[in-house]
Protein backbone atom coordinates (compact mmCIF):
# COMPACT_ATOMS: atom_id res chain seq x y z
CA UNK A 1 0.00 0.00 0.00
CA UNK A 2 2.89 2.71 1.31
CA UNK A 3 4.43 1.97 -2.36
CA UNK A 4 0.95 2.38 -4.19
CA UNK A 5 0.29 5.55 -2.22
CA UNK A 6 4.23 6.87 -2.71
CA UNK A 7 4.43 6.35 -6.92
CA UNK A 8 1.00 7.02 -7.56
CA UNK A 9 1.34 10.05 -9.16
CA UNK A 10 4.16 9.01 -11.44
CA UNK A 11 3.58 5.00 -12.22
CA UNK A 12 0.05 5.49 -12.08
CA UNK A 13 -1.84 8.62 -13.14
CA UNK A 14 1.06 9.29 -16.00
CA UNK A 15 3.09 6.49 -16.41
CA UNK A 16 5.97 8.66 -17.14
CA UNK A 17 9.78 7.97 -16.97
CA UNK A 18 11.78 11.23 -15.67
CA UNK A 19 14.83 11.31 -17.84
CA UNK A 20 17.93 13.80 -17.38
CA UNK A 21 19.32 14.33 -20.45
CA UNK A 22 21.65 17.51 -19.41
CA UNK A 23 24.60 17.50 -16.69
CA UNK A 24 23.66 21.50 -16.20
CA UNK A 25 21.72 22.85 -12.77
CA UNK A 26 18.75 23.59 -14.70
CA UNK A 27 17.22 20.48 -14.03
CA UNK A 28 16.90 21.25 -9.91
CA UNK A 29 14.65 24.17 -10.81
CA UNK A 30 12.84 23.50 -14.28
CA UNK A 31 9.87 20.91 -14.30
CA UNK A 32 10.55 18.27 -16.80
CA UNK A 33 8.63 18.05 -19.95
CA UNK A 34 6.14 14.73 -20.35
CA UNK A 35 5.65 14.86 -16.16
CA UNK A 36 2.57 15.47 -14.15
CA UNK A 37 4.10 18.44 -11.46
CA UNK A 38 2.83 19.73 -8.27
CA UNK A 39 2.06 22.94 -10.09
CA UNK A 40 0.21 21.54 -12.87
CA UNK A 41 -1.86 19.74 -10.80
CA UNK A 42 -2.92 22.22 -8.08
CA UNK A 43 -5.06 23.47 -11.03
CA UNK A 44 -8.56 23.22 -11.94
CA UNK A 45 -7.74 21.08 -15.34
CA UNK A 46 -5.08 18.81 -12.85
CA UNK A 47 -7.60 18.41 -10.24
CA UNK A 48 -10.37 17.29 -12.54
CA UNK A 49 -7.68 15.01 -14.51
CA UNK A 50 -6.89 13.75 -10.87
CA UNK A 51 -11.11 12.73 -10.65
CA UNK A 52 -11.15 11.33 -14.07
CA UNK A 53 -8.13 8.78 -12.77
CA UNK A 54 -9.95 8.05 -9.98
CA UNK A 55 -13.05 6.94 -11.99
CA UNK A 56 -10.70 4.71 -14.42
CA UNK A 57 -9.58 2.66 -11.44
CA UNK A 58 -12.87 1.29 -10.87
CA UNK A 59 -12.04 -0.98 -13.87
CA UNK A 60 -8.88 -2.14 -12.10
CA UNK A 61 -6.29 -4.77 -13.30
CA UNK A 62 -6.72 -7.45 -11.80
CA UNK A 63 -9.47 -9.61 -14.10
CA UNK A 64 -9.64 -12.52 -11.98
CA UNK A 65 -8.16 -11.94 -8.20
CA UNK A 66 -9.26 -8.19 -8.80
CA UNK A 67 -12.52 -8.30 -10.26
CA UNK A 68 -13.81 -4.89 -8.72
CA UNK A 69 -16.70 -4.38 -11.31
CA UNK A 70 -18.33 -7.40 -11.80
CA UNK A 71 -17.08 -9.38 -8.64
CA UNK A 72 -17.72 -12.73 -10.57
CA UNK A 73 -14.77 -14.34 -8.53
CA UNK A 74 -15.79 -13.91 -5.13
CA UNK A 75 -19.44 -13.00 -5.77
CA UNK A 76 -20.53 -15.60 -8.22
CA UNK A 77 -17.85 -18.19 -8.63
CA UNK A 78 -17.91 -18.81 -5.13
CA UNK A 79 -21.60 -19.06 -4.78
CA UNK A 80 -24.38 -21.55 -6.22
CA UNK A 81 -24.79 -18.89 -9.16
CA UNK A 82 -21.78 -19.94 -11.36
CA UNK A 83 -18.53 -22.06 -11.76
CA UNK A 84 -14.98 -20.75 -12.89
CA UNK A 85 -15.64 -22.92 -16.00
CA UNK A 86 -13.09 -23.21 -18.77
CA UNK A 87 -10.46 -26.23 -18.30
CA UNK A 88 -10.01 -28.02 -14.89
CA UNK A 89 -6.25 -27.00 -14.56
CA UNK A 90 -7.16 -23.23 -15.75
CA UNK A 91 -6.50 -20.47 -13.49
CA UNK A 92 -5.91 -23.17 -9.98
CA UNK A 93 -6.53 -19.89 -8.12
CA UNK A 94 -9.70 -19.82 -9.27
CA UNK A 95 -9.87 -23.36 -8.00
CA UNK A 96 -8.99 -22.47 -4.78
CA UNK A 97 -11.61 -19.89 -4.65
CA UNK A 98 -14.56 -21.98 -6.05
CA UNK A 99 -13.75 -24.90 -3.33
CA UNK A 100 -13.25 -22.57 -0.24
CA UNK A 101 -9.69 -23.39 0.29
CA UNK A 102 -8.38 -20.05 -0.91
CA UNK A 103 -4.58 -19.44 1.29
CA UNK A 104 -3.20 -16.01 2.19
CA UNK A 105 -1.26 -16.97 -0.74
CA UNK A 106 -3.36 -16.91 -3.14
CA UNK A 107 -2.48 -14.28 -5.99
CA UNK A 108 -5.86 -13.43 -6.37
CA UNK A 109 -5.76 -11.96 -2.76
CA UNK A 110 -2.90 -9.78 -3.66
CA UNK A 111 -5.11 -8.60 -6.37
CA UNK A 112 -8.29 -7.48 -4.54
CA UNK A 113 -6.45 -5.62 -2.01
CA UNK A 114 -4.10 -3.64 -4.90
CA UNK A 115 -7.08 -2.62 -7.17
CA UNK A 116 -8.70 -1.83 -4.34
CA UNK A 117 -6.01 0.42 -2.88
CA UNK A 118 -4.96 1.95 -5.83
CA UNK A 119 -8.48 3.39 -6.33
CA UNK A 120 -8.27 4.40 -2.24
CA UNK A 121 -4.73 5.91 -3.22
CA UNK A 122 -5.92 7.78 -6.27
CA UNK A 123 -9.17 9.33 -4.10
CA UNK A 124 -7.02 10.56 -1.63
CA UNK A 125 -4.43 12.22 -4.32
CA UNK A 126 -7.84 14.09 -5.77
CA UNK A 127 -8.50 14.99 -2.00
CA UNK A 128 -4.59 16.15 -1.31
CA UNK A 129 -4.53 18.38 -4.99
CA UNK A 130 -8.07 19.70 -4.81
CA UNK A 131 -7.29 20.69 -1.06
CA UNK A 132 -3.77 22.72 -2.47
CA UNK A 133 -6.05 24.40 -5.06
CA UNK A 134 -7.34 27.71 -4.82
CA UNK A 135 -8.80 28.70 -8.19
CA UNK A 136 -12.05 25.89 -8.21
CA UNK A 137 -15.39 27.65 -7.42
CA UNK A 138 -17.05 26.47 -3.99
CA UNK A 139 -19.69 24.83 -5.50
CA UNK A 140 -17.59 22.46 -8.10
CA UNK A 141 -14.88 21.65 -5.07
CA UNK A 142 -17.42 20.40 -3.24
CA UNK A 143 -18.86 18.31 -5.78
CA UNK A 144 -15.37 16.97 -6.40
CA UNK A 145 -14.32 16.16 -3.38
CA UNK A 146 -18.03 14.09 -3.24
CA UNK A 147 -16.92 12.36 -6.38
CA UNK A 148 -13.72 11.52 -4.52
CA UNK A 149 -14.87 10.28 -0.99
CA UNK A 150 -17.82 8.00 -2.65
CA UNK A 151 -15.47 6.73 -4.94
CA UNK A 152 -12.94 6.51 -1.92
CA UNK A 153 -15.92 4.74 0.34
CA UNK A 154 -16.92 2.09 -2.75
CA UNK A 155 -13.72 1.04 -2.94
CA UNK A 156 -13.20 0.60 0.66
CA UNK A 157 -16.60 -1.42 0.17
CA UNK A 158 -15.34 -3.73 -2.80
CA UNK A 159 -12.23 -4.82 -0.05
CA UNK A 160 -14.74 -4.93 2.67
CA UNK A 161 -16.87 -7.29 0.44
CA UNK A 162 -14.14 -9.60 0.42
CA UNK A 163 -11.60 -8.95 3.95
CA UNK A 164 -13.63 -9.25 6.99
CA UNK A 165 -11.29 -6.44 8.20
CA UNK A 166 -9.62 -3.16 6.41
CA UNK A 167 -7.52 -0.34 7.09
CA UNK A 168 -9.78 2.52 6.51
CA UNK A 169 -7.19 5.17 4.64
CA UNK A 170 -8.14 8.55 4.37
CA UNK A 171 -5.49 11.43 3.45
CA UNK A 172 -2.91 12.00 6.22
CA UNK A 173 -4.37 15.48 6.18
CA UNK A 174 -7.69 13.64 8.02
CA UNK A 175 -5.95 10.93 9.76
CA UNK A 176 -2.87 12.84 11.37
CA UNK A 177 -0.60 9.61 10.67
CA UNK A 178 0.89 8.30 7.57
CA UNK A 179 -1.69 5.67 5.65
CA UNK A 180 0.92 2.70 6.30
CA UNK A 181 0.37 2.98 9.88
CA UNK A 182 -3.33 2.35 9.61
CA UNK A 183 -4.57 -1.06 11.36
CA UNK A 184 -6.73 -3.24 9.87
CA UNK A 185 -9.42 -3.20 13.58
CA UNK A 186 -12.73 -3.51 11.95
CA UNK A 187 -14.81 -3.56 8.67
CA UNK A 188 -14.46 -0.08 7.55
CA UNK A 189 -18.07 0.44 7.96
CA UNK A 190 -17.76 4.05 9.47
CA UNK A 191 -15.66 5.36 7.20
CA UNK A 192 -17.34 4.26 4.27
CA UNK A 193 -21.12 5.49 5.35
CA UNK A 194 -19.28 8.89 6.33
CA UNK A 195 -17.74 9.10 2.89
CA UNK A 196 -20.91 8.24 1.58
CA UNK A 197 -22.70 11.03 3.75
CA UNK A 198 -20.85 13.44 2.16
CA UNK A 199 -21.33 12.18 -0.89
CA UNK A 200 -24.96 12.47 -0.28
CA UNK A 201 -25.01 16.07 0.84
CA UNK A 202 -22.90 17.73 -1.95
CA UNK A 203 -23.85 16.08 -5.47
CA UNK A 204 -26.07 17.17 -7.49
CA UNK A 205 -29.35 14.97 -8.33
CA UNK A 206 -28.32 15.55 -12.43
CA UNK A 207 -24.97 13.99 -13.95
CA UNK A 208 -22.46 16.87 -14.08
CA UNK A 209 -21.80 18.48 -17.47
CA UNK A 210 -24.57 15.86 -18.32
CA UNK A 211 -21.41 13.27 -18.14
CA UNK A 212 -23.62 9.71 -18.00
CA UNK A 213 -20.59 8.22 -15.77
CA UNK A 214 -20.87 10.37 -12.85
CA UNK A 215 -21.97 9.40 -9.78
CA UNK A 216 -25.44 11.66 -8.23
CA UNK A 217 -26.76 11.66 -5.19
CA UNK A 218 -28.59 8.91 -6.22
CA UNK A 219 -25.75 6.74 -6.46
CA UNK A 220 -24.38 7.84 -2.82
CA UNK A 221 -28.39 6.98 -1.48
CA UNK A 222 -28.10 3.65 -3.29
CA UNK A 223 -24.70 2.72 -1.95
CA UNK A 224 -25.04 3.96 1.54
CA UNK A 225 -28.55 1.93 1.78
CA UNK A 226 -26.40 -0.99 0.30
CA UNK A 227 -23.88 -0.64 3.38
CA UNK A 228 -26.81 -0.83 5.63
CA UNK A 229 -28.05 -4.12 3.95
CA UNK A 230 -24.88 -5.85 4.59
CA UNK A 231 -25.01 -4.67 8.17
CA UNK A 232 -28.27 -6.09 8.79
CA UNK A 233 -29.55 -1.59 9.46
CA UNK A 234 -32.87 -2.34 7.62
CA UNK A 235 -34.53 0.99 9.55
CA UNK A 236 -30.96 3.24 8.08
CA UNK A 237 -31.42 1.98 4.83
CA UNK A 238 -35.58 2.60 4.91
CA UNK A 239 -35.57 6.49 4.13
CA UNK A 240 -32.54 5.83 1.87
CA UNK A 241 -34.21 3.55 -0.82
CA UNK A 242 -37.94 5.69 -0.24
CA UNK A 243 -35.45 8.88 -1.36
CA UNK A 244 -34.62 7.31 -4.65
CA UNK A 245 -37.79 5.72 -5.31
CA UNK A 246 -39.83 8.95 -4.82
CA UNK A 247 -37.95 9.86 -8.08
CA UNK A 248 -40.23 9.30 -10.94
CA UNK A 249 -37.17 9.79 -13.15
CA UNK A 250 -36.26 6.27 -12.35
CA UNK A 251 -38.32 3.78 -14.24
CA UNK A 252 -37.97 0.13 -14.93
CA UNK A 253 -36.97 -0.85 -18.98
CA UNK A 254 -36.73 -4.19 -20.63
CA UNK A 255 -35.24 -6.36 -18.87
CA UNK A 256 -33.05 -6.91 -21.66
CA UNK A 257 -32.39 -3.13 -21.90
CA UNK A 258 -29.86 -3.74 -18.92
CA UNK A 259 -27.35 -5.63 -20.96
CA UNK A 260 -27.07 -4.80 -23.87
CA UNK A 261 -24.96 -1.71 -25.32
CA UNK A 262 -27.84 0.32 -27.52
CA UNK A 263 -29.58 1.12 -24.00
CA UNK A 264 -26.86 1.88 -21.62
CA UNK A 265 -27.82 4.82 -18.81
CA UNK A 266 -31.17 4.37 -19.19
CA UNK A 267 -34.07 5.26 -16.98
CA UNK A 268 -33.19 1.98 -14.97
CA UNK A 269 -29.67 3.40 -14.46
CA UNK A 270 -28.53 4.68 -11.04
CA UNK A 271 -24.55 3.63 -10.86
CA UNK A 272 -23.14 2.71 -14.30
CA UNK A 273 -19.63 1.63 -14.75
CA UNK A 274 -19.30 3.11 -18.36
CA UNK A 275 -17.00 0.61 -20.96
CA UNK A 276 -15.50 1.61 -24.40
CA UNK A 277 -13.32 0.34 -26.27
CA UNK A 278 -11.02 1.71 -29.45
CA UNK A 279 -8.44 0.09 -31.62
CA UNK A 280 -5.64 0.33 -29.13
CA UNK A 281 -7.15 0.35 -25.76
CA UNK A 282 -10.19 -0.25 -24.05
CA UNK A 283 -11.68 0.22 -20.32
CA UNK A 284 -13.84 -2.75 -20.79
CA UNK A 285 -15.67 -4.78 -17.54
CA UNK A 286 -12.21 -6.81 -18.02
CA UNK A 287 -14.09 -10.65 -17.71
CA UNK A 288 -15.60 -9.78 -20.77
CA UNK A 289 -13.32 -11.38 -23.01
CA UNK A 290 -12.86 -14.15 -20.33
CA UNK A 291 -16.55 -15.32 -20.62
CA UNK A 292 -16.80 -15.55 -24.37
CA UNK A 293 -17.05 -18.50 -25.73
CA UNK A 294 -13.84 -20.34 -26.80
CA UNK A 295 -14.99 -21.62 -30.28
CA UNK A 296 -18.08 -20.21 -32.32
CA UNK A 297 -18.72 -17.18 -34.43
CA UNK A 298 -19.07 -15.02 -30.90
CA UNK A 299 -15.68 -16.22 -29.62
CA UNK A 300 -13.52 -13.41 -30.69
CA UNK A 301 -10.63 -15.46 -28.88
CA UNK A 302 -12.74 -15.50 -25.59
CA UNK A 303 -11.86 -18.47 -22.91
CA UNK A 304 -14.54 -20.05 -22.08
CA UNK A 305 -14.67 -18.96 -18.53
CA UNK A 306 -17.91 -18.19 -16.18
CA UNK A 307 -19.96 -20.93 -16.80
CA UNK A 308 -23.55 -21.03 -15.10
CA UNK A 309 -24.47 -23.77 -12.53
CA UNK A 310 -27.24 -26.70 -12.92
CA UNK A 311 -28.70 -25.34 -9.58
CA UNK A 312 -28.76 -21.83 -11.24
CA UNK A 313 -30.72 -23.14 -14.42
CA UNK A 314 -33.51 -25.34 -12.72
CA UNK A 315 -33.84 -22.06 -10.54
CA UNK A 316 -35.75 -20.50 -13.90
CA UNK A 317 -38.62 -22.91 -13.39
CA UNK A 318 -41.92 -22.38 -12.91
CA UNK A 319 -44.88 -23.86 -11.07
CA UNK A 320 -48.22 -23.67 -13.20
CA UNK A 321 -49.02 -20.61 -12.00
CA UNK A 322 -46.11 -19.07 -13.08
CA UNK A 323 -44.52 -18.52 -10.16
CA UNK A 324 -41.10 -19.41 -8.78
CA UNK A 325 -40.67 -22.61 -6.81
CA UNK A 326 -39.06 -21.59 -3.92
CA UNK A 327 -37.80 -24.64 -2.10
CA UNK A 328 -35.13 -26.28 -4.08
CA UNK A 329 -35.90 -29.92 -3.33
CA UNK A 330 -39.38 -29.75 -4.88
CA UNK A 331 -37.69 -28.06 -8.12
CA UNK A 332 -37.67 -30.77 -10.92
CA UNK A 333 -34.69 -31.95 -12.62
CA UNK A 334 -34.75 -30.02 -16.09
CA UNK A 335 -32.96 -31.49 -19.58
CA UNK A 336 -29.59 -30.65 -19.87
CA UNK A 337 -27.07 -31.51 -22.59
CA UNK A 338 -24.29 -32.42 -20.41
CA UNK A 339 -22.59 -35.21 -22.49
CA UNK A 340 -24.38 -35.24 -25.41
CA UNK A 341 -22.51 -34.50 -28.49
CA UNK A 342 -23.49 -32.09 -31.39
CA UNK A 343 -24.43 -34.70 -33.79
CA UNK A 344 -26.60 -36.49 -30.97
CA UNK A 345 -29.78 -36.07 -29.94
CA UNK A 346 -31.10 -33.37 -27.57
CA UNK A 347 -34.79 -32.22 -26.88
CA UNK A 348 -34.08 -28.38 -24.19
CA UNK A 349 -36.89 -28.87 -21.58
CA UNK A 350 -40.22 -28.25 -22.15
CA UNK A 351 -41.11 -27.16 -18.52
CA UNK A 352 -41.95 -23.56 -18.16
CA UNK A 353 -39.26 -21.22 -17.14
CA UNK A 354 -39.07 -17.26 -16.08
CA UNK A 355 -38.29 -15.83 -19.42
CA UNK A 356 -34.83 -13.93 -17.77
CA UNK A 357 -33.24 -17.49 -17.85
CA UNK A 358 -32.43 -16.91 -21.10
CA UNK A 359 -31.16 -13.49 -21.11
CA UNK A 360 -28.71 -14.87 -18.17
CA UNK A 361 -27.78 -18.49 -19.30
CA UNK A 362 -26.82 -19.31 -22.65
CA UNK A 363 -27.81 -23.01 -23.87
CA UNK A 364 -28.23 -25.80 -26.25
CA UNK A 365 -31.05 -25.20 -28.50
CA UNK A 366 -31.59 -21.15 -27.91
CA UNK A 367 -30.38 -17.89 -29.90
CA UNK A 368 -27.05 -16.60 -28.65
CA UNK A 369 -27.50 -12.64 -28.87
CA UNK A 370 -28.12 -13.14 -32.36
CA UNK A 371 -24.79 -14.90 -33.55
CA UNK A 372 -26.90 -18.23 -34.13
CA UNK A 373 -28.98 -21.72 -31.98
CA UNK A 374 -26.24 -22.52 -29.19
CA UNK A 375 -25.03 -26.24 -31.03
CA UNK A 376 -23.77 -27.30 -27.32
CA UNK A 377 -20.76 -28.59 -26.51
CA UNK A 378 -18.92 -27.56 -29.65
CA UNK A 379 -18.42 -23.84 -28.35
CA UNK A 380 -17.88 -24.91 -24.79
CA UNK A 381 -13.92 -24.95 -23.87
CA UNK A 382 -14.50 -28.31 -21.41
CA UNK A 383 -17.62 -29.34 -20.66
CA UNK A 384 -16.74 -31.98 -18.33
CA UNK A 385 -15.09 -28.95 -15.69
CA UNK A 386 -17.61 -26.23 -16.77
CA UNK A 387 -20.81 -27.24 -17.74
CA UNK A 388 -22.85 -27.21 -20.85
CA UNK A 389 -23.63 -23.19 -20.11
CA UNK A 390 -22.34 -19.75 -20.35
CA UNK A 391 -22.87 -16.44 -19.27
CA UNK A 392 -24.89 -13.80 -21.60
CA UNK A 393 -25.05 -10.81 -19.29
CA UNK A 394 -21.36 -9.49 -20.21
CA UNK A 395 -21.65 -10.42 -23.91
CA UNK A 396 -22.85 -7.97 -26.63
CA UNK A 397 -25.28 -8.80 -29.57
CA UNK A 398 -23.92 -9.70 -32.99
CA UNK A 399 -25.82 -6.57 -33.88
CA UNK A 400 -23.49 -4.49 -31.89
CA UNK A 401 -20.18 -5.91 -33.02
CA UNK A 402 -19.40 -3.19 -34.97
CA UNK A 403 -19.27 -0.67 -31.66
CA UNK A 404 -16.27 -2.99 -30.86
CA UNK A 405 -13.13 -2.14 -31.74
CA UNK A 406 -10.71 -3.05 -29.77
CA UNK A 407 -7.91 -5.43 -31.71
CA UNK A 408 -9.75 -8.68 -32.49
CA UNK A 409 -12.82 -7.98 -30.60
CA UNK A 410 -11.37 -9.99 -27.52
CA UNK A 411 -12.74 -6.92 -25.34
CA UNK A 412 -16.26 -5.22 -25.68
CA UNK A 413 -18.42 -2.23 -24.96
CA UNK A 414 -20.85 -3.34 -22.65
CA UNK A 415 -21.62 -1.13 -19.43
CA UNK A 416 -22.11 -2.56 -15.61
CA UNK A 417 -24.63 -1.81 -14.57
CA UNK A 418 -23.69 -2.11 -10.70
CA UNK A 419 -27.09 -0.69 -9.30
CA UNK A 420 -30.26 0.03 -11.22
CA UNK A 421 -33.79 0.48 -10.03
CA UNK A 422 -34.79 -3.25 -10.01
CA UNK A 423 -31.52 -3.24 -6.84
CA UNK A 424 -33.74 -0.35 -4.83
CA UNK A 425 -37.34 -2.36 -5.36
CA UNK A 426 -35.82 -5.82 -4.14
CA UNK A 427 -34.09 -3.75 -1.30
CA UNK A 428 -36.84 -2.01 -0.28
CA UNK A 429 -38.84 -5.18 -0.22
CA UNK A 430 -36.06 -6.98 2.14
CA UNK A 431 -36.48 -4.22 4.66
CA UNK A 432 -40.41 -4.25 4.11
CA UNK A 433 -40.61 -7.96 5.26
CA UNK A 434 -38.30 -7.45 8.36
CA UNK A 435 -40.76 -4.65 9.18
CA UNK A 436 -43.76 -7.53 8.96
CA UNK A 437 -44.94 -5.57 5.99
CA UNK A 438 -45.35 -8.37 4.13
CA UNK A 439 -48.14 -7.36 1.15
CA UNK A 440 -46.06 -3.84 0.73
CA UNK A 441 -43.27 -6.74 0.10
CA UNK A 442 -45.52 -8.55 -2.18
CA UNK A 443 -46.14 -4.92 -4.14
CA UNK A 444 -42.86 -4.16 -4.55
CA UNK A 445 -41.72 -7.72 -5.87
CA UNK A 446 -44.64 -7.93 -7.89
CA UNK A 447 -43.13 -4.87 -9.93
CA UNK A 448 -40.42 -6.73 -10.89
CA UNK A 449 -42.01 -9.97 -11.83
CA UNK A 450 -44.42 -8.01 -13.78
CA UNK A 451 -41.65 -6.32 -15.78
CA UNK A 452 -40.26 -9.04 -16.44
CA UNK A 453 -43.45 -10.85 -17.89
CA UNK A 454 -43.52 -7.82 -19.77
CA UNK A 455 -39.97 -7.92 -20.94
CA UNK A 456 -39.20 -9.19 -24.72
CA UNK A 457 -38.18 -12.54 -24.23
CA UNK A 458 -35.14 -14.63 -26.40
CA UNK A 459 -36.63 -15.64 -29.77
CA UNK A 460 -36.33 -18.34 -31.94
CA UNK A 461 -38.44 -21.67 -31.61
CA UNK A 462 -35.55 -24.27 -32.79
CA UNK A 463 -37.07 -27.53 -33.51
CA UNK A 464 -33.84 -29.12 -34.99
CA UNK A 465 -32.28 -31.36 -32.14
CA UNK A 466 -29.19 -32.23 -33.48
CA UNK A 467 -26.04 -30.45 -35.70
CA UNK A 468 -27.38 -27.09 -35.01
CA UNK A 469 -24.15 -25.55 -36.00
CA UNK A 470 -25.60 -26.44 -39.49
CA UNK A 471 -28.96 -24.93 -40.84
CA UNK A 472 -31.21 -25.46 -37.72
CA UNK A 473 -35.15 -25.15 -38.63
CA UNK A 474 -36.23 -22.09 -36.68
CA UNK A 475 -39.32 -20.49 -35.96
CA UNK A 476 -38.27 -16.76 -35.62
CA UNK A 477 -41.83 -15.46 -34.94
CA UNK A 478 -41.96 -17.77 -31.40
CA UNK A 479 -40.45 -16.98 -28.01
CA UNK A 480 -37.38 -20.00 -27.78
CA UNK A 481 -38.84 -21.56 -25.25
CA UNK A 482 -41.97 -22.13 -23.03
CA UNK A 483 -41.54 -18.81 -20.95
CA UNK A 484 -44.61 -17.49 -18.00
CA UNK A 485 -43.84 -15.20 -15.47
CA UNK A 486 -46.68 -14.36 -13.31
CA UNK A 487 -46.87 -11.63 -10.19
CA UNK A 488 -47.91 -12.99 -6.57
CA UNK A 489 -51.97 -12.86 -6.18
CA UNK A 490 -53.13 -11.17 -3.00
CA UNK A 491 -53.05 -13.75 -0.28
CA UNK A 492 -50.42 -15.64 -1.78
CA UNK A 493 -48.79 -18.16 0.66
CA UNK A 494 -45.41 -16.98 -0.03
CA UNK A 495 -46.46 -13.70 1.70
CA UNK A 496 -48.49 -15.47 4.60
CA UNK A 497 -45.56 -15.42 7.25
CA UNK A 498 -42.36 -13.89 7.70
CA UNK A 499 -40.17 -16.85 6.47
CA UNK A 500 -42.04 -17.45 3.70
CA UNK A 501 -41.76 -13.72 2.48
CA UNK A 502 -37.67 -14.14 2.90
CA UNK A 503 -37.45 -16.98 0.27
CA UNK A 504 -39.75 -15.18 -2.00
CA UNK A 505 -37.54 -11.80 -1.84
CA UNK A 506 -34.49 -13.53 -1.68
CA UNK A 507 -35.60 -15.57 -4.85
CA UNK A 508 -36.38 -12.77 -6.92
CA UNK A 509 -33.05 -11.22 -6.33
CA UNK A 510 -31.61 -14.13 -7.18
CA UNK A 511 -33.19 -14.68 -10.60
CA UNK A 512 -32.78 -10.51 -11.65
CA UNK A 513 -29.51 -10.63 -10.66
CA UNK A 514 -27.81 -13.62 -11.63
CA UNK A 515 -24.32 -13.86 -12.57
CA UNK A 516 -24.20 -10.42 -11.73
CA UNK A 517 -21.81 -11.09 -9.02
CA UNK A 518 -23.85 -10.52 -5.86
CA UNK A 519 -24.86 -13.99 -4.97
CA UNK A 520 -22.13 -15.32 -2.22
CA UNK A 521 -22.56 -11.76 -0.89
CA UNK A 522 -25.96 -11.46 -0.23
CA UNK A 523 -26.09 -15.62 0.92
CA UNK A 524 -23.63 -14.59 3.69
CA UNK A 525 -25.46 -10.99 5.29
CA UNK A 526 -29.02 -13.15 5.14
CA UNK A 527 -27.13 -15.77 7.20
CA UNK A 528 -27.93 -18.62 4.64
CA UNK A 529 -24.67 -19.23 3.43
CA UNK A 530 -23.91 -22.13 5.34
CA UNK A 531 -27.03 -24.16 4.26
CA UNK A 532 -27.17 -23.03 1.12
CA UNK A 533 -24.01 -23.69 -0.30
CA UNK A 534 -23.18 -27.29 1.27
CA UNK A 535 -26.40 -28.33 0.18
CA UNK A 536 -25.26 -26.79 -3.47
CA UNK A 537 -22.29 -28.79 -3.37
CA UNK A 538 -23.84 -32.16 -2.94
CA UNK A 539 -26.48 -31.11 -5.66
CA UNK A 540 -23.00 -30.25 -7.92
CA UNK A 541 -21.43 -33.42 -7.52
CA UNK A 542 -24.22 -35.51 -9.00
CA UNK A 543 -24.02 -32.94 -11.59
CA UNK A 544 -20.02 -32.38 -12.13
CA UNK A 545 -17.24 -33.74 -10.42
CA UNK A 546 -15.32 -30.78 -9.28
CA UNK A 547 -16.78 -29.78 -6.20
CA UNK A 548 -16.49 -33.30 -4.34
CA UNK A 549 -15.23 -33.17 -0.90
CA UNK A 550 -15.63 -29.62 -1.15
CA UNK A 551 -16.86 -27.90 1.94
CA UNK A 552 -18.28 -24.69 3.32
CA UNK A 553 -17.37 -23.38 6.76
CA UNK A 554 -19.63 -20.59 8.12
CA UNK A 555 -16.43 -19.58 10.39
CA UNK A 556 -13.64 -19.41 7.96
CA UNK A 557 -14.64 -19.25 4.61
CA UNK A 558 -17.29 -16.18 4.88
CA UNK A 559 -14.28 -13.99 4.17
CA UNK A 560 -11.14 -14.37 2.54
CA UNK A 561 -7.53 -14.17 3.73
CA UNK A 562 -5.35 -11.23 3.71
CA UNK A 563 -2.80 -11.34 0.95
CA UNK A 564 -0.29 -12.93 2.78
CA UNK A 565 2.92 -10.58 1.05
CA UNK A 566 0.80 -7.49 2.32
CA UNK A 567 0.59 -8.41 6.10
CA UNK A 568 4.74 -9.43 5.87
CA UNK A 569 5.19 -5.55 4.58
CA UNK A 570 3.11 -3.92 7.10
CA UNK A 571 4.17 -6.30 9.90
CA UNK A 572 2.68 -5.35 13.18
CA UNK A 573 -0.04 -3.10 11.70
CA UNK A 574 -1.87 -5.67 9.32
CA UNK A 575 -3.65 -8.45 11.40
CA UNK A 576 -4.44 -11.62 9.63
CA UNK A 577 -7.75 -13.34 9.61
CA UNK A 578 -7.83 -15.47 12.59
CA UNK A 579 -9.35 -18.47 10.64
CA UNK A 580 -6.04 -18.47 8.54
CA UNK A 581 -3.50 -18.25 10.83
Amino acid sequence: MKRIINLLLTAVFFGSMLMINSCSEEFLTKEPPGVGSASQLTTATGVETLLVGTYSAMQGTGMFGGALVSDWTYGSGASDDAYKGTSSGDQINFNAVERYEALPTNAYMRERWRDCYNGVARANKTLEFLWATTTIPAARAAQIEGEAKFLRAWFHFQANKVFEKIPYIKTEKEMGVAPETVANTDAGWAGIEADLQYAIDNLPTTKINNEKGRITKYAAQAIKAQAHLYQGEYALAKPLLDAILANTAFTLVDYSWNFDMTHENNAESIFEYQASTTATSHSAVLLSGAIKHQAGPASCGGWGFYQPSEVLFEAFQVDAAGLPILDIAARAPLANDMGVTNTATFVPTTADLDMRVDWTIARRGVDFHGWGIHPGVAWIREQPNGGPYMTKKYMHQKSEAGLNTNGSGFYNGVNARMVRLAHIILWRAEVAVEENDFEGARILVNQIRNRAKTSTPVMGLCSSTSNLGTNPVVDWTKPAANYKVEPYPVGATAFASKDEARKAVRMEIQLEFATEGHRFFDLRRWGIANTVLNDYIVRDGLFRSFMNGAVYNPTQDDYWPLPQDQVDLQAGVLTQDPAYM
